[in-house]
């Protein structure tokens, strides 16, 4: 069977008091938009639609980041839901199957709850929960499983505000007939504006059936502040920790380790506290993140250690049993398996051998202030302690640097290079000197 998702995404959001379209603050590291247009696609839909408004160019670009095949509509008067929706008919006008109509601020909608959406029979389906306080929520006036209608609560009467079952305003149905009621909705409120909770009354005044699913009530947040944002952020954490427990990874502090949206770690994989995923991280199984590390857009793969107080940045590849310890940061550098870089050193631009060591105070100098350039370092090197390497350079297979040296040139396999001044030393030159700065600062403090 054909879906086709539409996603709203038009709103302003005035009450997060910010310049970001609404649908594009993160939660996890992603935009919100990004939960939605994921939960839709485990259905793998033939069609994905997202109708944009406020920020519209943001807006496409972030769908398009994601999902290079979605469809950027736009709703250019923000005239309600169902006008939202309407704007999506001539892209989907010869789609059949069913129309899924998620929103951009909802953000965690479970892929087992649309399953039960499309899976329902009958011609149109609401997704419904039940509230612990319903607040001014919309209302579901139902028997059973078969819905008669929505009801705003603005609108609804003392026996219809007592129904604890609540619009989501996700809906589901069959595509054409969505398409056709869409466009036969009114306006005739006091907004002015065509909503897309009309439609159940008007599927059943044409004969056809109308049902509801019900789902957890935390599915159906929906993101209109920042401290819903706060929220949200909280609400994904605990549920990604969680997921990283039960499938064998091990968090030792897990209030403390915060996960991104595409955040891939292997079973068997220990994480200690206070540890930040950003996007784009895979952790193999049974490598270690040590405390206080921040990783993003890398690859770590598996016996590797990293940290404590490590950095890895976007492009950083490690490969298996490596060890990347305390104060380092690797950037866009290849590190080959068995290799070390322990201590207080950065490594961007680069590739690291096998079974290289990577003294304390390394750093590959590879911006000119212009132009980014690369370091080669071969397999089973020794990088002696606060060596310099001036990029673009090489050095060979079995290879060593002196201490303190700064590498300008390209080192051969098996050589030494050093290259550092040589030691002069001045007999009692020392003395000398000290006196003669402490006697200029007791004449500054005369004022002489």
């Amino acid at each position: 069977m054909s879906i086709s998702l539409i996603i709203l995404a038009a709103g302003k959001g005035t009450r997060m008091n910010s310049d970001l379209p609404k649908v594009l603050h993160p939660i996890g590291g992603a935009p919100m938009l990004h939960h939605a247009m994921q939960s839709g696609a485990a259905l793998s839909p033939d069609n994905i639609v997202i109708v944009a408004g406020h920020g519209a160019d943001q807006v496409r670009k972030s769908a398009l980041e994601y999902d290079e095949t979605a469809q950027i509509v736009l709703q250019q008067d923000q005239l309600g839901t169902g006008h939202a929706v309407y704007q999506a008919r001539d892209t989907l006008k010869d789609v059949d199957g069913k129309i899924i109509v998620l929103y951009g601020d909802t953000p965690f909608i479970r892929q087992e709850t649309l399953e039960k959406m499309v899976a329902a029979e009958s011609d149109l389906v609401v997704l419904g929960f039940e509230a612990a306080d319903p607040a001014r929520y919309g209302r579901l006036i139902h028997d059973g499983d078969r819905l008669d209608r929505i009801v705003e609560f603005k609108d609804a009467s003392d026996e219809e505000r007592a129904v604890n079952l609540c619009n989501s305003g996700v809906m589901s149905g069959d595509a054409r007939l969505m398409l056709d009621l869409v466009k036969a909705l009114g306006n005739d409120n006091a907004a002015g504006e065509y909503y897309l909770t009309d439609l159940p009354a008007l599927a059943k005044a044409r004969g056809f059936t109308t049902s509801i699913v019900i789902c957890d009530e935390a599915e159906t947040i929906g993101i209109d502040s920042r401290v819903a944002l706060a929220k949200a952020e909280t609400m994904f954490q605990t549920s990604a920790r969680t997921e990283l427990l039960e499938n064998g990874v091990t968090l030792q502090a897990p209030d403390s380790v915060f996960l991104s949206l595409d955040t891939h770690i292997g079973r068997d994989t220990l994480i200690e506290p206070n540890v930040i995923f950003g996007p784009g991280v895979t952790v193999e199984s049974g490598a270690t993140i040590r405390a206080f590390s921040h990783l993003e857009g890398c690859h770590v793969a598996r016996g590797s250690v990293v940290g404590p107080y490590a950095r890895l940045r976007p492009g950083a590849e490690l490969a298996e049993n490596t060890r990347i310890g305390n104060f380092v940061e690797i950037k866009n550098a290849q590190i080959n398996e068995g290799a070390k870089v322990n201590h207080l050193s950065y490594i961007g631009d680069a590739h690291v051998g096998e079974a290289s060591n990577i003294g304390a105070g390394t750093i590959t100098c590879n911006y000119d202030g212009v132009m980014k350039h690369h370091t080669d370092i071969g397999a089973g090197v020794f990088v002696g302690s606060n060596t310099m390497l001036v990029a673009p350079v090489s050095v060979g297979d079995g290879a060593m640097t002196a201490s303190g040296s700064v590498i300008t040139s390209d080192v051969e396999p098996n050589a030494l290079a050093i290259a550092r001044a040589p030691q002069v030393e001045k007999s009692g030159m020392a003395k000398k000197l000290m006196e003669m700065l402490r006697a200029k600062k007791a004449r500054r403090s005369r004022g002489n």
